[in-house]
């Protein structure tokens, strides 16, 4: 399908489900037996197996927070291009979290949604690739929104919309807000507005101009974190080395 083909709005049809074990696997699964097609969204109010980065699971309170996997068309896209679909997803968060938090919500490389130093949302992107060709991918996002306690090994960590506003929200239309903010940045994506979208990242990069602790192996380092490059790696100065690819280091905060 061409960039330029018709094509459902993301968030088009929004499915909700009581409870699912993972929205990933359940939309990938729906993806394969070609029961869903790009841009159809997977809400779910509770989530008992949410996958998140690198094996880690995400956990969230039953029917207080945004758990929604959107399958997307990324036919259009290089298989060398996996992390501008990361970022897109990113800064749709990004665009839905800040709105009602403007103050100090950030993007945290690759793409964890952060306010101040507290881990506010996560995405978890998955594709579907035959042969050399990308075809989709599912964009898994869990964005704390009304839960007021998380677990103990995480509470100092984590937080919530309602933590920093005091507010309770409607998560199904935050949501649906999620969806619209995808779908736009989606529309910039197709139209190749690549340096834009990266310019946005790093004006919102997590630590950017500050000193962050990071670990590679079994070495703990500090450095200055100054901007991710096209290819998707982290640049900094005072470190180790002066970039580096996901998966090379972890974040010690």
């Amino acid at each position: 399908m061409s960039p330029t083909a018709a094509k459902s709005p993301i968030g088009q049809p929004f499915m909700e489900l009581s409870e699912v074990g993972s929205t990933n696997i359940y939309a990938m699964e729906r993806l394969q037996a070609a029961g869903a097609g790009h841009g159809t969204a997977f809400f779910a109010h509770h989530q008992y197996a949410g996958k998140g980065q690198r094996g880690k699971n995400w956990n969230a309170e039953p029917g207080s927070n945004i758990i929604l996997s959107v399958i997307l068309d990324t036919s259009f896209l290089l298989i060398t291009q996996q992390f501008h679909l990361s970022i897109m997803v990113a800064l749709a968060c990004h665009d839905l979290f800040s709105k009602y938090a403007p103050d100090e919500t950030k993007i945290k490389w690759p793409n964890d949604i952060y306010w101040r130093d507290r881990k506010a949302g996560g995405i978890l992107v998955e594709n579907l690739v035959r042969g050399s060709k990308w075809q989709w991918a599912v964009a898994g996002t869990g964005i704390n929104i009304n839960q007021s306690r998380f677990p103990p090994d995480i509470a100092g960590r984590a937080v919530s919309l309602k933590q920093i506003t005091g507010k309770q929200y409607n998560v199904v239309a935050l949501a649906r807000e999620l969806c619209a903010a995808m779908q736009q940045r989606y529309t910039q994506l197709q139209a190749g507005e690549w340096d834009l979208m990266l310019a946005s990242y790093n004006q919102h990069l997590f630590k950017k101009g500050e000193e962050a602790r990071l670990k590679k192996d079994t070495i703990s380092f500090n450095c200055i974190i100054k901007e991710v490059n096209t290819n998707g790696e982290l640049l900094v100065t005072g470190g180790i080395q002066d970039r580096f690819r996901f998966g090379e280091v972890n974040w010690l905060l």
